[in-house]
């Protein structure tokens, strides 16, 4: 028993490299954990599988928290971008966003170089079959091979394998992505330890031969100039070298396009009853949008080089569960795919995901010690959503075996923070999407200012080192200062000195003149729901909502299904009604009394 207990100290072992794990393993080693990673393929990590691409809106914010918290994918996307923008340049810079498009192997090689590279890291191949439970505490992982890793907590991100399918027409195949088994064991493990599993689905669209593609009158899409980057330009000195520069370009379906899917629809694997899961709403195949979206004649497709050193292109937009034969057919139906030849048919992906209200805002089992969970597997879609929660459970779970204090972001304090708690707080029965729109304070929470608004964080629980927190305070002494010479001239006024400062910094310091009056009026707001004179105040996670006078059946089910953590998240349970909030309020005042009184007793 000792000798377990000594091979478990402090070990945090991370379930999966995708983006979620790879974030993970590198947090819990930040703050000082021994991390091993258990993945099926180490020639795979890192991969991008779907779209080549990093960022977006609300995603963009997303890779900036990331950076700002001491992670890897905003650098790993600088260094192997090949094609970048910011979206929503001619709106307010609140939702302005970085997205580039990478070189999918380098991307890979650079993940998998610093797996291999980061101290404190250690890695296996294989396929966690269990987790180890004894007492509702962790105490390692079982390999399908029968072998034990000990470990004091696991963070499991299994991404789209957790029991994955994959279909293309009427074609099953088993695996998380294609060429890859699923980890379907482990599903059946996670569901006869009590986790709600249910099934989502997802979906990629064929790959096409970059040889094969007419650009004759398509519209170019080039880079933007000056190229953006996620990381500050005083982060990394030098910074990496710049790749060559691809063009994107632009074409569209057309009527026949649509016709041709909907004859063929019985074959689609969406409709012929095949997939049971739901996908996602904001990015659908191109079969429901012909469906759902019946009076357009035509939807935007996005080509976009998948690298440098390979002739494969990404037809951005039209994802499809169809067969092979067909998906090639409607797809030598738009401009400038006549000739198309098609690398690889697009498939869906149905796979399980457990239902996110069962963790804490930590990302952790309420019911398990030491079992984190982050990404996909908690109903997310997407690279960045799912890197944010790793960084999250991850750092949590180093935080942990060190007896040190918790990370926890708050909604007022990143996009990651909303994320976190509409999953835990909510859940989701499809895959969750970021959107500037979910953030109630999407005005303090720009993509320049992340690492202001997160450093202080970052730097206590050790995710960040002294000289970079520095740097940040630096710099936000630097952009106070060009505010404060802008003045009340606005965003737009004249700076004498300008070329005194760099350019990057006075264009964030306007973004903060032109939003001063917004933010101080949403700083008020802050204060008030952050319970300076309101009601907030914390529940006890194992409150027996059924035994409370008051609340009604139906409340007492949607708290207990959640099992808040605070009563401003009881506020934000759907369905929770003004007297239920009321009598959970009362709840907790009396519980707070009597924990008063049994300190000044005790």
């Amino acid at each position: 028993m000792r000798h377990l207990q000594a091979l478990m100290q402090r070990r945090v072992i991370v379930v999966g490299a995708g983006h979620a794990g790879l974030e993970a393993a590198f947090a819990a080693a930040r703050v000082g954990a021994r991390v091993h990673v258990v993945t099926g393929r180490l020639d795979t990590v890192g991969q991008t599988p779907c779209n080549p691409s990093v960022g977006g809106i609300a995603k963009g914010h997303l890779v900036a928290e990331i950076d700002a918290l001491g992670g890897m994918m905003g650098r790993a996307a600088d260094a192997c971008a090949i094609h970048g923008r910011v979206l929503n340049r001619s709106k307010g810079p609140a939702v302005r966003a970085t997205r580039v498009q990478v070189d999918k192997a380098r991307y890979g090689v650079y993940a998998q170089t610093m797996l291999r590279q980061h101290p404190g890291v250690e890695t296996t191949e294989g396929l966690v079959a269990r987790v180890r439970v004894a007492g509702h505490r962790v105490q390692g992982v079982e390999l399908v091979d029968g072998s034990f890793i000990p470990g004091e907590a696991v963070v499991v991100t299994t991404g789209t394998f957790l029991a994955g399918v994959l279909h293309t027409g009427r074609t099953q195949t088993p695996g998380g992505r294609a060429g890859e088994p699923p980890a379907t064991e482990l599903s059946q493990h996670l569901a006869g330890l009590g986790f709600t599993l249910q099934r989502l689905k997802t979906g990629t669209p064929a790959r096409i031969d970059r040889c094969s593609i007419n650009y004759d009158g398509l519209e170019a899409q080039p880079s933007d100039d000056p190229f953006p980057r996620f990381t500050a330009p005083d982060d990394i000195e030098p910074p990496p070298p710049r790749l060559p520069d691809v063009h994107c370009h632009i074409t569209w379906t057309c009527p026949q396009t649509h016709e041709f899917i909907r004859e063929n629809l019985d074959k689609s694997a969406m409709y012929s009853g095949q997939i049971n899961g739901r996908g996602p709403r904001y990015c659908p195949s191109i079969e429901d949008k012909v469906v759902r979206f019946a009076g357009r004649d035509r939807h935007q497709v996005f080509l976009e080089p998948e690298g440098l050193d390979t002739r494969s292109v990404y037809p951005n937009g039209i994802s499809t569960s169809l067969p092979a034969d067909v998906q090639e057919a409607f797809i030598r139906t738009i401009p400038g795919l006549a000739q198309a030849q098609l690398l690889r048919p697009g498939y869906a992906v149905e796979y399980d995901a457990i239902d996110a209200r069962s963790l804490d805002h930590r990302l952790c089992s309420k019911d398990i010690a030491g079992l984190y969970f982050a990404g996909q597997i908690n109903g997310t879609s997407g690279y960045e959503e799912a890197g944010a929660q790793g960084l999250v459970a991850g750092a949590n779970a180093g935080l942990a075996v060190a007896r040190k204090e918790p990370l926890t972001i708050a909604r007022d304090q990143g996009y990651t923070g909303v994320m976190i708690d509409d999953l835990v707080t909510q859940g989701c029965d499809e895959p969750y999407r970021m959107f500037t729109s979910r953030a109630e304070y999407r005005l303090v929470l720009r993509e320049d200012n992340a690492d202001a608004r997160l450093s202080e964080l970052a730097h206590a629980a050790g995710l960040i080192a002294t000289a970079r927190y520095q740097r940040v305070c630096a710099r936000r002494a630097t952009i106070d200062e060009i505010a404060g010479k802008l003045g009340r001239g606005g965003a737009r006024a004249e700076l004498p000195d300008a070329g005194q400062y760099p350019a990057w910094l006075v264009e964030r310091a306007r973004a903060q003149v032109c939003y001063a009056g917004y933010l101080e009026r949403q700083a008020r707001e802050i204060r008030r729901i952050r319970g300076e004179g309101t009601q907030d105040l914390p529940l006890a996670v194992d409150t027996n909502y059924h035994e409370l006078s008051g609340l009604s059946h139906e409340a007492a089910d949607r708290l207990a299904r959640v099992r808040p953590t605070s009563t401003a998240q009881a506020a934000r349970i759907p369905g929770m009604t003004p007297a239920s909030l009321m009598c959970l309020w009362a709840h907790a005042r009396q519980q707070q009394r009597q924990q008063r009184e049994q300190s000044s007793t005790g």
